[in-house]
This record gives structure tokens, sequence and C-alpha cells, in this order.
């Protein structure tokens, strides 16, 4: 074995900058879609559905309760969850963070499936919120696949 090749010096892939901001972004456009039909549902005050007509029909449905709790409220305390997290790993630079958080968003993507399915095959009605819902958390689990390819793609330097 050379000498030289103990020493060669790989090149670095480097997490864009523009990753994480994203990551706070979608995370803060989902807490914001999900507060609202909590903050609805606790109002007891009709949705404006726009487009789509079944806002009432999803959200009073029964699934849209777990354990008496609005779903939207569990929905709402993911995304924060997340905006929060995306913030500490600017505070802090951590990697693990972000690595964390790619591997969360799968949760919040399966869910979004799940209420997907049940507006379209059980309730027999669409959400436009929902829908936003499960937009923001298809592109988190998105974003996070690529936190993920990037950390598989040795040497990594996060920044």
């Amino acid at each position: 074995m050379k000498i030289s090749n103990l020493y060669s010096i790989k090149p670095l892939r480097v997490v864009p900058k523009w990753l994480p901001i994203l990551i706070a972004v979608f995370s803060f456009l989902g807490f914001l879609d999900a507060s609202y039909l909590a903050a609805e549902h606790y109002l007891g005050l009709p949705l404006p559905c726009g487009i789509l007509q079944g806002c009432e029909q999803v959200t009073n449905s029964p699934y849209s309760v777990f354990a008496g709790v609005p779903v939207a409220l569990f929905g709402a305390v993911y995304y924060l969850a997340f905006f929060i997290l995306a913030v500490a790993y600017f505070d802090s630079g951590r990697a693990k963070i972000l690595s964390f958080l790619a591997r969360f968003s799968v949760l919040g993507f399966l869910a979004s499936l799940y209420f997907l399915y049940l507006q379209l095959f059980v309730i027999g009605a669409v959400c436009i919120y929902c829908l936003g819902s499960l937009a923001t958390s298809a592109l988190l689990f998105i974003l996070g696949i690529m936190v993920v390819k990037l950390e598989n793609a040795k040497p990594l330097t996060w920044i």
C-alpha cells in the first residue's frame, strides 16, 4: 500500500443550507394548518372549505378524535416538535437532530396516508386542510429521505 494513499483527501459532501431551512418552513406551515383545525374544533366553528365541500363531514367524523382529543391537535404537536427541533439544529449544528427528524418524518407521513385512506374510502369526503397536512408531511418525508441519503454518502460534513 502506498503511503500517499493513506493521506489522500476525499471530497466532503455538505448538507445544503436550504435543506434544514425547508424542514423548518414546512414544519411551521404544517403547525399553522393543524393548529387552525384544532382551534376550529374547540371553538365549534364551521370550516370554510372552498373548492372541496367535505371539510365538515371529515372534521366531524368519529375518526377526527382519538381518546377525546382532536387528531388535529396531535398533528399540531407533531409539527411544533418538528419545528422546534429544526430550530435546535440551527442553534447547535448537531447532525443527530437532522438525522432524528429524517426518521421522525416517517410517522407523520404514514399518519397522513392513513387519514387520506379514511377520507377517500371510509368517510367518503375530502378536507382541503387535511390534504394540506398530507402535502406538508410528504414534503418533510422527502426532505428526510434526502438527509438519510446524505448521511449514507461518506464522508459527510454537516453545516
